[in-house]
C-alpha cells in the first residue's frame, strides 16, 4: 500500500455524549486528530494518523481506525485511553469532563522527535497543537505543507507572543473566530484577518461555524468568504472545524488556490455535521462530494481586505 500523502497529527478521544434531553451516545470516536483525518478522507485521500492511544482502546474503535486510516503513526501507551463526557446544553454549549486521570500525553503526544514515526514523504499535514510544538513538527516534515490549528486552551489564554512563534513555522494558520477574537481582542473578522497577515501568517483560514470561513493571503488585497454547506440536519457540530482543516489542506495542495481550498474545507466539514462523533465514509461519497463542493463554490464571495 502506498504511503499516504496527507496526515493528521492530533488527539484521539473516546466520547460519551449526553444530550439535553437525557439521551446518550456512548463510546463515540472523537478527537481533533481523528476528525481532521476524516476531513482528508472526505476529500478523497486515505490519511495517515499520528497520535497517542491507550492499550485499552476498544476493539471496535481499533478496527474502524485501521479500516479508514493508515495507522502506522499511532503510538501505544499503558495509560488508560483518553475518554470524556461531552455534555450538551439546550443553548448549544458543550461541557467536557474527562473520565481518566492522565490527559496531557494524549493531547500532545507523540513528540515530533519520537523515533520511528513514519510518513516522511508526506505532501501535507494538519497539526492540532500549542505553538511550542509547531517548530518541532516543521523540522520533522520540512518539505510538507503544514496547516496549524492552534489548540483551543492556548488561544483562549491569549498569549500573542507565543502565537507569533507558532506562525513562523506554519504555511496555513486556521483558528476559529471565537478563539481569534479572544487572542486579538478584536470582534471584526476582516480586521482579525488583517492582523493575522500583518503578524506573518502566510495563509489564513478563519473558521466561523455556520457563517462559513474567511480566507486570505498577504498582498492580494482580497479575502474570500466561503459559505458553510447546508445539510438536512445538523446532528453534532463537534469536530467540524478539524474536518475543515483536513479538507482545506488537500484542496490547497491539489489546486493551489485558497478559495478553492476553502470550498474543500466546507464540503468536508458538512459530512461531520451529519453524524454523532467522527462521520463514517458514506456510500457514494464521490457524487455527494462533488455536489457539496459545487454548492460551496457557488457561494464564494470576495471582499476587499
Amino acid at each position: 500500500m502506498p504511503a499516504p500523502e496527507f496526515i493528521a497529527i492530533g488527539s484521539i478521544i473516546i466520547d460519551d455524549i449526553v444530550y439535553p434531553d437525557g439521551r446518550t451516545s456512548m463510546g463515540v470516536l472523537g478527537g481533533g486528530g481523528s476528525h481532521a483525518a476524516y476531513g482528508i478522507a472526505f476529500a478523497g485521500e486515505k490519511p495517515g494518523l499520528v497520535g497517542l492511544v491507550g492499550e485499552d482502546l476498544p476493539s471496535d474503535i481499533r478496527a474502524r481506525l485501521k479500516a479508514d486510516f493508515d495507522c502506522a503513526g499511532l503510538v501505544w501507551t499503558h495509560h488508560a485511553q483518553m475518554r470524556g463526557w461531552q455534555i450538551f446544553e439546550w443553548n448549544g454549549l458543550r461541557n467536557e469532563i474527562f473520565r481518566v486521570d492522565v490527559i496531557e500525553p494524549f493531547m500532545y503526544g507523540p513528540a515530533a522527535d519520537s523515533p520511528g514515526l513514519p510518513f516522511d514523504q508526506a505532501t501535507g499535514f494538519t497539526l492540532l497543537r500549542a505553538p511550542e510544538h509547531v517548530a518541532g513538527w516543521r523540522a520533522r516534515f520540512p518539505d510538507a505543507v503544514l496547516l496549524w490549528e492552534p489548540v483551543r486552551v492556548f488561544m483562549l489564554g491569549a498569549d500573542h507572543e507565543a502565537f507569533l512563534q507558532g506562525i513562523a513555522h506554519a504555511d496555513i494558520v486556521s483558528p476559529n473566530l471565537h478563539e481569534a477574537q479572544t487572542m486579538y481582542g478584536i470582534e471584526d473578522e476582516r480586521e482579525i484577518l488583517r492582523r493575522m497577515l500583518a503578524d506573518g501568517v502566510k495563509l489564513a483560514a478563519l473558521r466561523m461555524g455556520e457563517r462559513g470561513s474567511l480566507v486570505a493571503r498577504p498582498g492580494a488585497g482580497l479575502a474570500h468568504y466561503i459559505p458553510a454547506v447546508e445539510v438536512a440536519e445538523v446532528v453534532d457540530q463537534t469536530g467540524a472545524g478539524n474536518a475543515y482543516g483536513g479538507g482545506f489542506l488537500v484542496g490547497y495542495c491539489r489546486e493551489g488556490d485558497i478559495a478553492e481550498a476553502g470550498c474543500y474545507g466546507a464540503a468536508a466539514a458538512s459530512f461531520t455535521l451529519e453524524a454523532v462523533g467522527c462521520a463514517r465514509i458514506p456510500h457514494g461519497l464521490e457524487a455527494a462530494w462533488e455536489r457539496r463542493l459545487a454548492e460551496a463554490r457557488a457561494g464564494v464571495r470576495s471582499v476587499a481586505l
